[in-house]
């Protein structure tokens, strides 16, 4: 079955936006594919960003569709609430969840694609058969948590593993990286089989995130040959 996941998708993480000036920051990346939201609660990770309340307000002021990335526990209880508010996109760590068939489906029944992340240290394997549940496919290349961490290339084999099962399969799940995305790791990902990235000082630490954007974009397709 040939993929309908559009090939190289740009998700600029809002982590390393100016947090008290959030609708210009978003009008900053008018031009991206979907705007990454880190939602962490200082126990799955241990940091402590924004909660549903200030997600909702995102989803009625962004230009770009909300790809929303729950890095929280109790996430069987709380993802279907980010569904409700309308994003386009939640991700689950399926670390954090007891029911991640369930909670997949759950998501997709309330209209927002499903995605699921796999933190660094824990294997593809376990969890091929559950490809058809899902739409995306998040392979954390730093440890959750935060950002400016430097990528891990050690997950790139997690990556071409992934993406083999995935061809394999004849499933439209599309690969998101999420750390450490520049202009040069882009490639790398992208030649192993991603097709979604997540980049925030990549994007937020240049003087125009647009161009940072259309940059990284033509970085990634290139690398798709």
């Amino acid at each position: 079955m040939p993929s309908t996941t559009p090939r190289c998708c740009i998700n600029p993480s809002i982590l390393s936006a100016d947090f008290v000036n959030l609708e210009a920051e978003l009008a900053r990346i008018a031009n991206a594919d979907a705007v990454h939201v880190d939602v962490m609660d200082n126990h799955f990770v241990p940091n402590l960003t924004i909660g549903l309340p200030v997600v909702e307000r995102i989803q009625q002021v962004s230009p770009v569709p909300l790809d929303a990335h729950l890095m929280i526990s109790e996430v069987d209880r709380w993802a279907p609430k980010f569904a409700d508010a309308g994003l386009a996109s939640v991700t689950f760590h399926v670390e954090a969840s007891d029911a991640p068939v369930k909670l997949a489906r759950e998501l997709r029944a309330r209209g927002a694609r499903a995605g699921m992340a796999l933190r660094p240290a824990t294997p593809v394997e376990p969890y091929l058969d559950l490809l058809p549940e899902l739409d995306m496919l998040l392979v954390m290349t730093v440890e959750p948590g935060f950002g400016g961490q430097a990528f891990l290339d050690v997950m790139l084999p997690k990556i071409r593993r992934a993406r083999a099962a995935i061809d394999g399969a004849g499933v439209d799940v599309a690969i998101q990286v999420d750390g450490g995305i520049t202009e040069e790791t882009i490639t790398r990902a992208a030649e192993a089989g991603a097709n979604v990235f997540v980049a925030g000082s990549a994007v937020y630490g240049r003087p125009s995130p647009a161009e940072a954007i259309d940059s990284l974009r033509a970085k990634g397709r290139l690398a798709f040959g």
